[in-house]
């Protein structure tokens, strides 16, 4: 029957969100959001596509991406996985926005972690709610002031890019 797509406007809201707090090189006009049903892939729950540079030129335009949620798989996880994976494929856009990608040598667990708190401190900052009535759960989330220390803490912390283990397996994440 193959892949049906649609777009994901509940999305789109929460990843523009996410893009203004966490990642300001990643232009929202240039991303859209869509949700896909029907995909055979085993184990994927969303994807990040982006416009190649041939494509760049033919086209005679810039950077372009996609985030792809498999509806099937998506849907069904807690609004908390739902929003770590929302800022896991908007980590793999480079700040070049040039239509490459950030391996998941950067883009793993840990780093995500940090990004999620990250995102969680700042909208407790800016007293907005942290969850989309499209996530499905409410926050248990204390609206402590978030103090100007937490804050630089995520400010000053780079990310960390793992070395590659070829000997250890480690059980993955949903990511």
């Amino acid at each position: 029957m193959g892949i049906k797509y649609e777009h994901a406007d509940d999305l789109q809201l929460i990843t523009s969100e996410m893009a203004m707090l966490l990642f300001p090189h990643v232009r929202m006009d240039s991303v859209v959001c869509l949700r896909s049903f029907g995909s055979t892939s085993r184990g994927t729950i969303a994807r990040c596509h982006a416009l190649g540079k041939a494509m760049q030129i033919a086209l005679g335009r810039k950077g372009f991406y996609l985030v792809e949620v498999i509806s099937e798989r998506f849907d069904k996880l807690s609004g908390v996985d739902q929003l770590k994976t929302l800022i896991h494929e908007l980590m793999h856009i480079p700040k070049s926005f040039g239509g490459g990608f950030i391996f998941h040598n950067v883009v793993n667990e840990k780093n995500v972690d940090k990004m999620y708190e990250k995102y969680i401190c700042l909208k407790g900052r800016y007293g907005q709610p942290l969850f989309e009535k499209s996530l499905g759960e409410k926050s248990t989330f204390s609206r402590e002031k978030v103090s100007k220390n937490q804050i630089d803490a995520y400010e000053n912390n780079p990310l960390e890019e793992e070395e590659p283990k070829k000997e250890e397996k480690k059980k993955r994440k949903w990511w």
